[in-house]
């Protein structure tokens, strides 16, 4: 007999022949399309032994969440060798690259040669090897194998998107971590079969002047066959077919991702999106559009609003007249106050809400918990354009206080120490430049202390500064779990201060309570550092809720100035030498003109961040703040 390799279907069926009763086995003629005519060796298959063979094998296709916690468990035991084994992986790929050779490794694939020999960089440092890439030079310069995609990042730090080589090697450490967080996610919150209503959205791809596909980091993963296998073994299919993800209009897709969250009400058990901002700006326009939701719903017909020929036809195929389902969800809406716990009356089987909630995103926790009601907020992972850094494995912690550990075989890390030793008085004096200290390893780094990440990745980027600042919280096995605590580059500064976006993050809640007591809230803020004026001065931007008095916004622009407690602020306030923090209110709206003009210039929505320092360059954001201000507001504190 001719030697078998047996597929899934083709190992189902072997069991399936070796255990069950031979009465089972009958012989009669199978239509060749049947599953067991693969197995020309084995008797005929009853009918029903077939139909068990599928169950069985849809149930094969199933994530096994245990499996995956214990491979993760295999990797992190031993994180210092895998490092190793990963580096290795890395530069035996990558070593005979013109940006490698360049920096003579010949051959040598240990940390401390690479260490020695390949300097740090950040982004702009690489700009003109990735710019080669993308314009079809030499699509090798940094990888062995040839790079054909370009991920771009959302370009809210610095105003314009960045280039970032994007492969194969990235998306599986992405899918390997939704695998790996969904694991331990649903170790905790076990779901069954059912639907994730994820406001996710594609922006449009191009093709750079060399040939190479280009969209956002986003839309890669979400147009990769990938992505969507996986979330149908993690049981977590999205309610919305493609044509709304994918579709050109923002507005439209939004809309439509509430309707058929709506339709799939009673299966959905996933309400997520990439950011938290997503989710909160999500139902904040249910709450002016639910009324035209209801009557779609009632009648069976989509809005006039919905404009997009192939988002109307996809709509179409899922959009029935159901009065008794818009009587529910209209009874719903009308019985609460304040729009509290609506995510969970809407959809009562929803386990959690899952989303990127840390760092920028904290200051949308508090609408998002209003919405939520009692339902869990899960923090999704931690990662970037440039790759992925770690996994979500304490999913009951709360998102202010998520860590997440590094998955060792994604890529080779290397950690600054941040170490504070200036004291007040060190601070005063003009900055001296100093030797920044020596990166250390990732099983080196200590607990509870402060580092920049150091990224080397199979994508090409090699000792890449991310400009992240993480704490280390612990150990999971070997591998350190990590706190975000903020992006080192965005800082508030005019001489000796330093403010980071944590620090404008915790004065703004500060002030907030203030309004709080009102019951108003900051719906979104920025800031600037505003030089026209001798001395310069901290501008910080709101967008309202409401309509204030003015002595409560007075008091709101004093809480903000002293809550900027950084020794050199403070101290320059004193002397005159920074003057009085500007609040500066702005039109209902104009934060969503901003996400506006970043989805113009080809970002996704799913990827935009609210920029929380507004550079000088970054001059149609400025612009548009200073066209939308309404009220100015100058500090009396000091």
């Amino acid at each position: 007999m001719r030697v078998v390799c047996l597929s899934k279907r083709k190992r189902i069926f072997h069991q399936l022949h070796t255990h069950l009763p031979p009465i089972l086995l009958v012989s009669f003629s199978i239509s060749s399309n049947s599953l067991s005519s693969s197995l020309p060796f084995y008797p005929t298959l009853h009918p029903c032994l077939i139909e068990i063979a599928n169950m069985l094998e849809r149930m094969d296709e199933r994530l096994d969440p245990v499996a995956v916690i214990e491979e993760f468990e295999a990797l992190t035991r031993d994180a210092g060798r895998i490092q190793r084994e990963t580096l290795q992986k890395i530069l035996e790929e990558n070593g005979e690259t013109e940006y490698l050779r360049r920096w003579r490794l010949n051959g040598r694939t240990d940390p401390d040669t690479f260490k020695a020999c390949i300097p740090l960089v950040s982004h702009k440092d690489l700009e003109p090897y990735i710019q080669c890439i993308a314009d079809g030079k030499n699509p090798s310069v940094l990888t062995g194998k040839p790079i054909t995609t370009i991920s771009l990042s959302s370009g809210t730090t610095h105003g314009k998107p960045k280039f970032v080589p994007f492969n194969d090697e990235l998306m599986e450490s992405t899918m390997q971590i939704f695998k790996t967080s969904f694991a331990f996610r649903n170790r905790e919150y076990p779901i069954g079969n059912g639907k994730a209503l994820q406001f996710i959205y594609s922006s449009k791809q191009f093709k750079t002047k060399g040939g190479l596909t280009a969209g956002t980091a986003t839309t890669n993963v979400y147009r990769n066959a990938q992505f969507k296998k996986t979330m149908k073994v993690m049981q977590t299919p999205c309610c919305s077919p493609d044509e709304v993800i994918f579709g050109p209009d923002f507005h439209q897709s939004l809309y439509c991702h509430l309707l058929c969250g709506l339709i799939f009400r009673d299966e959905v058990q996933v309400v997520s999106s990439t950011f938290a901002h997503g989710i909160v700006h999500a139902f904040r326009t249910f709450e002016q559009v639910w009324e035209e939701l209801v009557t779609d719903i009632r009648e069976g017909s989509l809005s006039s609003r919905i404009t997009v020929p192939s988002i109307r036809t996809a709509i179409a195929r899922l959009l029935k007249p159901d009065p008794e389902l818009a009587d529910s969800i209209y009874s719903k809406c009308a019985g609460l106050s304040n729009w509290y716990g609506l995510i969970q009356e809407l959809f009562p089987n929803t386990k959690y809400i899952y989303g990127i909630m840390t760092g920028s995103m904290e200051p949308y926790l508090k609408k998002l918990r209003h919405y939520a009601g009692e339902l869990p907020l899960l923090s999704a992972d931690y990662g970037s354009s440039e790759g992925w850094i770690g996994a979500n494995v304490n999913p009951k912690l709360p998102p202010e206080l998520a860590t997440f550990a590094v998955l060792p075989d994604i890529g080779y890390f290397e950690f600054i120490p941040l170490k504070e030793d200036i004291s007040e008085h060190e601070q005063e004096r003009p900055c001296k430049l100093s030797a920044e200290p020596q990166p250390v390893g990732l099983t080196e780094v200590e607990v509870g202390e402060e580092y920049e990440i150091i990224l080397t990745n199979f994508a090409g980027l090699y000792r890449y500064r991310l400009g992240d600042v993480v704490k280390v919280k612990g150990f999971y096995n070997s591998t350190p779990e990590l706190q975000f605590i903020c992006r080192r580059n965005l800082l508030l500064t005019i001489n000796i201060d330093k403010n980071t976006e944590k620090d404008l993050q915790l004065a703004v809640e500060a002030a907030a309570k203030l309004l709080a007591e009102e019951k108003l809230e900051v719906v979104d803020f920025t800031s600037r550092v505003d030089f026209s004026t001798e001395p310069g001065h901290y501008v910080i931007f709101w967008e309202i809720s409401g309509d204030p008095r003015a002595e409560i916004l007075q008091e709101c622009c004093n809480c903000l100035d002293r809550s900027f407690i950084d020794a050199g602020y403070v101290s320059s306030r004193k002397v005159n030498t920074i003057g009085p923090l500007e609040l500066r209110i702005v039109k209902r709206g104009t934060f969503h003109k901003i996400l506006d003009h970043y989805v113009g210039l080809g970002a996704a929505v799913s990827q935009f961040k609210t920029p929380r320092c507004v550079g000088p360059t970054n001059s149609t954001v400025l612009q548009i703040l200073s066209l939308n201000g309404v009220k100015s507001y100058f500090s009396t504190a000091f």
